[in-house]
């Protein structure tokens, strides 16, 4: 009876999650590590594109490109003109988008990617700077980089070494580091970001105030010497749970439904007070520029559903509510 040559092969599998972990943990490695290459060059491209006229021009081949393009549209909604080029289409013409006072991004990782060096000579005879982001230095690209952006990894996190995963990673997180240096730099705003985040969720927050306030009659509004009764009328009547106790258009204190709460508790009789004897004074405020998501956070902060908006004098321009907000979507 001739022997059992049959191999035996471990049956013991990877669980997924070991997997993911590993995968992660590699990914983390690869830009961590790049904190530690950063140096002059990183400065010098922040420099060279804060001091263009044009706009930058992100290209890149391949799963680069897909990074290109992020890290493109991260750049234009962060303030800096910024599109994507694909460099295929950029040899065949499409190369003519590109000016002498703009800024190339010529993202390989090998820095070989043949696509992107036909390019090259187009861009040396038109004098447009160029930015390299590649994972290897030495690479024939580089050599022609006005700046260049070490984005090298140790280790792809593909176990073939052949998927490009930690190296995209990298690249993405550097091109992150970018807009917001730039964004930085450029002194960019909230309301800047707003601007150029019109829909969604998140444009509605980054919305301002006056958008959505009441103004006019809307705005529950009292005298000091107004008696309470006809403050609580007023109250029920514009059903905002709050008035204002207004000298004019200043803006002197507030009364709220837990005023009166807390005045019954101390015994007061309401009837015979006025409004200027029940309200609070130095309510909180906020501005008609503000935007809704500092007037949320302001609610929040300390547990009020009203905001009366003023302007630097003390001066009410209206009353925000958070149910206005809930209603339009903003929450």
């Amino acid at each position: 009876m001739a022997p059992d040559t049959t191999e035996t092969t471990d049956t013991t599998e990877v669980s997924a999650i070991d997997i993911a972990r590993r995968v992660l943990k590699l990914e983390a490695e690869a830009i961590d590590a790049l904190v530690g290459r950063l140096d002059d060059n990183f400065d010098r491209a922040v420099d060279t594109i804060l001091k263009a006229s044009g706009k930058v021009v992100v290209t890149g081949m391949g799963k680069s490109g897909l990074i290109c393009q992020k890290i493109a549209s991260t750049l234009a909604s962060t303030g800096t003109s910024s599109f994507f080029l694909h460099p295929a289409e950029g040899v065949h013409g499409d190369l003519g988008v590109l000016m002498k006072n703009d800024v190339l991004i010529a993202v390989s990782n090998s820095g070989e990617t043949d696509e992107i060096l036909r390019l090259i000579p187009a861009v040396k005879r038109l004098g447009t700077p160029m930015i390299v982001m590649t994972g290897i230095i030495t690479s024939t690209l580089a050599g022609f980089g006005d700046c260049v952006l070490d984005v090298g990894v140790r280790e792809e996190a593909c176990p073939l070494g052949l998927a490009p995963t930690s190296s995209t990673t990298a690249t993405l997180a550097m091109g992150d580091a970018l807009a917001v240096a730039l964004l930085e730099k450029k002194g960019f705003r909230a309301e800047d970001f707003a601007s150029l985040h019109p829909a969604g969720s998140l444009g509605k927050k980054l919305k301002t105030v006056a958008e959505y306030m009441h103004t006019g009659d809307g705005v529950p509004s009292v005298t000091v010497n107004t008696p309470m009764t006809d403050a609580m009328a007023e109250m029920s009547k514009k059903r905002f749970g709050v008035t204002g106790i207004f000298e004019g258009a200043r803006l002197l204190g507030i009364i709220t439904d837990g005023d009166i709460r807390r005045s019954l508790e101390k015994g007061a009789n309401l009837p015979d007070m006025t409004a200027g004897e029940v309200m609070t004074i130095d309510p909180k405020v906020v501005g008609q520029g503000s935007l809704v998501e500092e007037a949320l956070n302001i609610m929040e902060q300390y547990s009020i559903t009203s905001l009366f908006v003023c302007d630097a004098e003390g001066k009410a321009q209206g009353i925000v509510h958070l149910h206005d907000l809930i209603r339009a979507g903003v929450l």
